[in-house]
Formats: C-alpha cells, sequence, structure tokens
C-alpha cells in the first residue's frame, strides 16, 4: 500500500472502474457500467440540475459530492437493493461510514469531505439533495439506454415504483417526466 495518503486514495478510487454496478449483471446486461462510469453520471446530471435549480448550489460541494456518493464500494462492492434489503436497517449505511472514514483519514479534507458525503445520505443540503436526485436520474436513463440498446426487457424493476414525486428537485421532477416520455413513445 502507498504511504502517501492521496495516492493511497487515489488507488482504491482506481478500482471503481472494475466494479461492475451488480443490479445490471444480475438482469442479465453485458458489458455493464461500472461503478466509476455510473459516480461520472451523476457527477454530470449534478452539474446539470444545479443550472436548473433557482437555490445558490457550491458546484465545487456538489461534485466533490456527487464523486464521494459511491467510493465505499471500491471496498465494499455495489450491493444491489435486493441484496441489500436482508441486512439490518442501517447496517449497509453504517458499512459505507465506516469505509468512507478509514479511506479519508490521512487526508486534510477527511472531515469535510466525509461531512459532505452525509449530507448526501440524509439529504440536509441543495448539493445532497441535487446529487441524490441525480444518482436516481442516471440509473433509470442507464435503465432507457440499455432497453434501447441491448434488447433487455427484464429492467422493468428498475421502473417500479419510480414517479416524478420520488425526486426532490423540480429540475429533476422535469427530467425524469421526459424520460418517462421519451420511454413510453419507444415501446
Amino acid at each position: 500500500m502507498a504511504t502517501n495518503p492521496a495516492l493511497e486514495l487515489l488507488l482504491r478510487a482506481n478500482q471503481l472502474k472494475r466494479v461492475p454496478r451488480t443490479g445490471w449483471v444480475m438482469r442479465g446486461v453485458a458489458g455493464a457500467e461500472s461503478v466509476a462510469d455510473h459516480s461520472f453520471g451523476v457527477a454530470f446530471i449534478s452539474l446539470i440540475l444545479a443550472e436548473m435549480v433557482e437555490q445558490s448550489v457550491n458546484e465545487a460541494k456538489l461534485l466533490t459530492i456527487a464523486l464521494l456518493h459511491d467510493l465505499p464500494e471500491s471496498v465494499i462492492s455495489d450491493l444491489p437493493t435486493p441484496a441489500a434489503a436482508y441486512f439490518p436497517a442501517g447496517a449497509k449505511r453504517k458499512a459505507e461510514a465506516g469505509v468512507l472514514s478509514k479511506l479519508l483519514h490521512r487526508l486534510p479534507c477527511a472531515e469535510q469531505w466525509h461531512a459532505w458525503w452525509q449530507e448526501f445520505e440524509d439529504g440536509t443540503s441543495i448539493e445532497g439533495r441535487l446529487v441524490r436526485d441525480a444518482d436516481r436520474l442516471d440509473m433509470l436513463i442507464q435503465a432507457h439506454v440499455y432497453e434501447q440498446t441491448t434488447g433487455n426487457c427484464h429492467l422493468e424493476e428498475f421502473w417500479d415504483g419510480s414517479d416524478a414525486l420520488a425526486f426532490e428537485s423540480t429540475a429533476a421532477q422535469v427530467l425524469y417526466k421526459e424520460l418517462m416520455g421519451l420511454r413510453e413513445r419507444s415501446t
């Protein structure tokens, strides 16, 4: 392991390029995106959402949260929702918080970054809420792309229970409704 804490974190984060999003793999999507691919999507959608809302958004904080939101998966992997249902309430979140603390512990920004990540988990800031919306929106955009490009029609469960009210920002609700319209027209 590297002795420089920054290099150590960069090497660990690089692992996300090789961690597949297991929900897609379990549904038979060949060449499923990695967690790093998803993190890019979340960061980019977060930036778009920030431009669409009326509130003032700290973009550095927003992008930091987006890039950190799944960093613990570099250690604990991507746990799909059906599997997480079998763990005690809060166990996944507690494990992720512990992993994040360990990954960041020697960096000068550790306390701040962990606090911002917690804002994502709790939805307690505009930046945290926008990243939460972006996280969900990225999953649905990816489901739509897989349905269109792979012909995989076993992705309905990703859409089940989704509606505009699942998003906190009006901006995400608008994008979701338009995405649903595209999906309905293409089926």
